[in-house]
């Protein structure tokens, strides 16, 4: 591996820790200061469906993560898979989606300049029922 692509990975493993942090408490302000100002997300579905950007709409978004399971979610990391500029983790969460059991399996991809994340993609499956 390159020292770039171990750069990335470092980076890339702090901020899915902090998303991890945000996803079991609703703090998401360890997350967002790893991200870029002009950081971009694309989530599938929902009001947040397709492209968004910039560092305002993200905490926007992760709080209407944290409303929707306001008691937090578990992950289980699964595979992390990595090259020069983007990390992807897969992994499983586990919680309660508006008062209802939930259980997901879930890819998300970062990607890194310098040393912050500057996109987020987000790719998911139910383990659970279909909603």
């Amino acid at each position: 591996m390159t020292q770039t692509a171990q750069h990335t990975l470092a980076i890339a493993h702090h901020g899915f820790e902090q998303f991890r942090l945000g996803l079991a408490t609703g703090n998401w302000q360890p997350f967002l200061a790893c991200v870029t100002d002009d950081f971009s997300f694309w989530f599938p579905m929902g009001p947040y469906h397709g492209l968004n950007s910039g560092k305002e709409r993200a905490a926007e978004f992760f709080q209407y993560v944290s409303a929707t399971f306001d008691t937090g979610l578990t992950l289980t990391l699964d595979r992390v898979t990595s090259n020069e500029t983007t990390v992807v983790f897969e992994f499983r969460d586990e919680g309660l989606m508006l008062g209802q059991p939930y259980k997901n399996r879930v890819a998300v991809s970062f990607d890194v300049r310098g040393d912050k994340i500057c996109a987020y993609r987000e790719y998911f499956g139910s383990d659970g029922k279909s909603y």
